[in-house]
């Protein structure tokens, strides 16, 4: 439509909260960065959408779609600040959140803490009833009884009922009457049924995920109906869309419904944008480094596809340590996340060395040099002390930063307790984070069976462009990209995300003894469900599906999941679906099992609707020079001189296509700078990407 021009991406951070406004019909892009409102994250909202109106009077009445991100759900629950939530659940499975899987994360560790579950013992009612795994019932549930608790949670002043039964996804009947019957006693009290929710197999994940949605619902039902109010009364009609933590966007109204499925919602955004890049140049290798102020994000993307696993963890005592977290069952993009950004805080460690991370100073009091408060040195402080980020252009100027009280905070809280050099300080800070993204990228790269050294480095980020180089190097990589408006890559990354949306049921059954016909009518279920959830959200009747299997062999406690595309299930044959299981089976492990029975565990379904993509406008060329674009020279340290050397100092907006320059560089734009050592060298392409080489 003409008069609904403009798309707007806004992506709350930890520290920052970035928009970038897209002018869908000239493909002009422009950026704004404010620091974020933890205490309400919508004004930081206005505040972004007011800063932008200053550029572009009157886009608000244009916006066709705003596109949001945002790490409220995360936050709830790592503060747990949710709702007080009861759960029912089967007779003598009360204590299910507790002992989880039964295994300890750190089995040396006697003082090994777990995380406290979201429901107190106290707030969760058993009912009397059974369903078999195969669905049959064994003990009807009592409408008499399952009435009587549900009063019994009422008087306790509950926000949030979840409901999750023994077995429940192959025979929802009793959770079905439980529904019915708090509805009646309760109208309007927020419910998650666990088989709306994940009707799965494993009864751990399915009832702390039915748990986790419950928890945080009534939340984030509030908070994005008071954004989408908020938005009104700046004059905004068109729609509002949330990123899924899968890397598709959904309606307000599934989100507020299933909040659990947002938990990632912010960080997805650089890897599907990273994904998009990937297919665009044809990169089949590519390292998506996301580093922000308080986190920094990673993701191995191969052949243009991020991978999607189905779990994953969140609340984690011990921050990176797998197992020690709530256990969420949604599907969420493959990601990689350490305590690394600007903001991450430098300290000497209890054995007296230096510590970088991962705690952060956030937007609140931030680094040192913010002047808002701060007084524990970050890795922002240290990357303005080595010259990296010129004091006066911090965010193009709008945020002038305090380089003499971030230089007095490394002495006195780095340099001298640990008896070294300012400069071995400042650079050590910096080196030191580089050195933990880097180890963790190695990992993260070869569980994916990628090599470090083929990998095309694409950075995002307000601090991604100034660590990127140095990682690089660290991990042998040959070749760093950097797009256009790089600080806000997150934002820039909800243009590409499709709108979509993951649909799972489990049904265990061996490939010798399936219906064929029974899982085709299973999976058109799905994908009618999944229809009706993206028909909220546009009236396009061109809608995609795409199909997988969960199998594995008889016994096996593991599932590798296998895709058949659109395919309609009758027309396919046994040999035919045991042969794609033994290929993916045998290309992640090496060999198969050609004799061992293997059975069906979850069938899934993902809804896509047509990507509106990027249409990236070329650089225009007329009368741009190098020199023109050379802002200065600037002493910035250089590990390989091991001194402070002068870099020549460019401005990003000035470059045009074509271009060709060495380092030693440094590249600023509004929202990030990027460095480039002494032995890169830096190309830009029609669209403003940049190019570095390292030798």
């Amino acid at each position: 439509m003409a008069d609904k021009a403009y798309r707007l991406g806004c992506d709350i951070g930890g520290t920052f909260t970035d928009f970038v406004l897209l002018n869908d019909q000239t493909g002009e892009i422009k950026t704004y960065k404010c620091l974020t409102t933890p205490r309400d994250p919508s004004d930081a909202v206005e505040d972004g959408i007011r800063g932008l109106e200053k550029d572009t009077p009157d886009f608000v009445e244009k916006l066709d779609e705003v596109i949001h991100g945002t790490t409220l759900v995360i936050n709830s629950i790592i503060e747990r600040k949710g709702a007080k939530t009861a759960l029912i659940t089967t007779k003598g499975f009360k204590d299910v959140l507790e002992i989880g899987r039964g295994m300890r994360y750190a089995p040396y560790d006697v003082f090994a803490q777990f995380p406290k579950p979201l429901i107190p013992r106290h707030l969760r009612f058993e009912v009397d009833e059974r369903v078999r795994s195969d669905g049959s019932v064994l003990k009807p549930l009592d409408s008499q009884e399952a009435k009587r608790v549900v009063r019994e949670i009422l008087n306790l002043k509950v926000e949030s009922i979840a409901v999750c039964l023994i077995n429940s996804f192959e025979n929802p009947t009793h959770e079905r009457m439980l529904n019915e019957i708090i509805e009646k006693e309760s109208p309007g009290i927020s419910v998650s049924i666990s088989f709306r929710v994940l009707p799965q197999i494993k009864e751990y994940e399915r009832t702390s995920t039915t748990v986790t949605n419950a928890y945080v619902k009534p939340l984030t039902g509030r908070y994005l109906s008071k954004l989408a109010k908020r938005l009104e009364t700046i004059g905004f009609q068109g729609k509002l869309f949330i990123m899924l933590s899968s890397g598709g966007v959904t309606s307000v109204e599934t989100a507020s419904e299933f909040p659990v499925r947002i938990i990632e919602s912010g960080p997805t955004a650089a890897v599907i944008a990273g994904q998009y890049y990937g297919r665009l140049f044809h990169i089949p290798e590519m390292f998506c480094f996301d580093m922000g102020g308080t986190t920094a994000k990673s993701c191995l993307i191969q052949k243009g596809e991020a991978g999607v696993v189905p779990t994953f963890e969140v609340g984690r005592v011990q921050r990176f340590m797998k197992g020690s977290g709530l256990t969420i069952q949604v599907p969420v993009v493959d990601l990689m996340e350490i305590g690394a950004g600007g903001g991450s805080i430098a300290r000497v460690s209890r054995l007296g060395t230096l510590q970088v991370g991962p705690e952060s100073s956030g937007a609140d009091p931030g680094p040192i040099c913010y002047g808002i408060g701060g007084t524990e040195p970050c890795v922002t402080d240290a990357d303005l002390l080595l010259g990296y980020l010129d004091e006066n252009y911090f965010l193009g100027g709008k945020m002038k930063l305090d380089k003499e009280a971030a230089r007095h905070g490394v002495e006195e809280k780095v340099a001298r307790p640990l008896g070294v050099t300012f400069i071995q300080a400042v650079w050590g800070i910096h080196d030191l984070i580089n050195e933990t993204m880097a180890a963790a990228a190695k990992t993260h790269i070869a569980e994916k069976g990628g090599n470090p050294s083929l990998v095309a480095i694409v950075a995002f980020g307000g601090a991604g462009p100034v660590h990127a180089y140095g990682l690089a190097k660290k991990l042998g990589a040959p070749r760093l990209l950097v797009p256009p408006n790089a600080g806000v890559g997150s934002a820039l990354g909800f243009f590409t995300a499709p709108r979509s949306f993951d649909l799972i049921r489990s049904h265990k059954v061996t490939l010798t003894a399936s219906d064929f016909n029974e899982i085709e009518k299973m999976l058109k279920e799905l994908e009618e469900e999944a229809a009706k959830i993206l028909k909220k959200q546009a009236s396009e009747k061109n809608i995609r599906f795409e199909r997988s299997l969960d199998m594995r062999f008889v016994g096996q406690g593991s599932e590798t999941n296998v895709l058949i595309s659109g395919r309609d299930f009758t027309k396919m044959r046994k040999e035919e679906i045991r042969r794609r299981f033994d290929e993916v089976y045998e290309k992640l492990y090496g060999r198969t099992y050609p004799d061992s029975e293997v059975e069906f565990i979850n069938f899934k379904v993902r809804a896509s609707l047509p990507e509106r993509l990027i249409q990236f406008p070329t650089l225009n060329q007329t009368g741009k020079s190098l020199k023109k674009a050379i802002k200065g020279n600037r002493k910035a340290y250089s590990p390989l001189a091991r001194d402070f050397i002068s870099y020549t100092v460019y401005d990003r907006y000035q470059l045009f296509p074509k271009a060709m320059f060495k380092g030693p560089a440094i590249i600023e734009e509004k929202e990030s700078t990027l460095i480039v050592g002494e032995d890169g060298s830096v190309s830009v392409d029609d669209f403003g990407f940049l190019w570095i080489d390292l030798k």
